[in-house]
């Protein structure tokens, strides 16, 4: 896909005022040139342009609020000048897998901004002393191919931490997880009570019925004996006749 192309579907919705971070990687240049990324991104902080096929950043327009660069796996090997004027604002850029083979090329990067720059695979690298030539040609640079001149690692970015939701959010919700394990508890335990009450309801339902039977058990001999002296009585009649 071109660039052009790729950034009008990106702007399908929205206008480019409104775009803060826009990635177009393998989105090929037609001239080498970037293409379609114009001053109209007024609001733009992160530009993501990796193996498009970019040979110069010439054409890049001012963007005032960039404050991230990614052009990796291109063909640039010089004309970093733009950078100065029309990226004032940039913290980071990483030109990993360009053609840069000079110290000299790195000169006009000395942005008072720029805190972290990378530069893997580019014929730079193989120069003698490159890390401590470039940290002395840019004094601003704290961290170059991921590293200080101390050889600390630069610490993980807080993107992911400002995504997250505003502070208390996580306690919140586990305020919110503690008081609904702590209601089904209680129905829990209430449905178990309830459960052994209707036992204990059965049984004395049972309990009654025993009663009642032994109750018609007792009263049967009674009846008998009744019967029996009705029919004694009845004989003894008979005999007075």
């Amino acid at each position: 896909m071109e660039m052009k192309k790729r950034i009008s579907l990106e702007l399908r919705n929205r206008s480019p005022a409104e775009v803060r971070e826009l990635v177009v990687d393998s989105c090929r240049s037609a001239d080498g040139e970037v293409e379609g990324v114009t001053e109209e991104f007024s609001a733009l902080e992160v530009l993501s342009m990796v193996n498009v096929g970019l040979g110069s950043l010439a054409k890049l327009p001012v963007l005032p609020k960039l404050r991230k660069l990614e052009v990796s796996d291109n063909s640039i090997s010089g004309g970093l000048d733009a950078l100065a004027e029309k990226c004032p604002n940039l913290s980071y850029l990483n030109l990993s897998g360009n053609h840069i083979k000079e110290l000299s090329s790195l000169q006009p990067l000395n942005l008072k901004n720029l805190k972290s720059l990378d530069l893997y695979s580019c014929g730079v690298t193989a120069a003698d002393g490159y890390r401590d030539a470039v940290f002395r040609l840019l004094p601003q640079v704290v961290y170059l191919d991921g590293f200080d001149p101390d050889d600390n690692e630069v610490p993980e970015s807080n993107d992911e931490d400002d995504e997250a939701g505003p502070p208390g959010d996580e306690d919140e919700d586990e305020d919110e997880e503690e008081g609904s394990e702590v209601g089904l508890s209680y129905l829990m335990k209430e449905g178990i009570q309830d459960e052994e009450d209707d036992g204990d309801y059965v049984e004395e339902e049972e309990d009654d019925e025993e009663e009642e039977e032994d109750g018609e058990d007792d009263d049967a001999p009674a009846q008998g004996e009744k019967r029996k002296r009705d029919a004694d009585d009845e004989g003894d009649d008979d005999d007075d006749e």
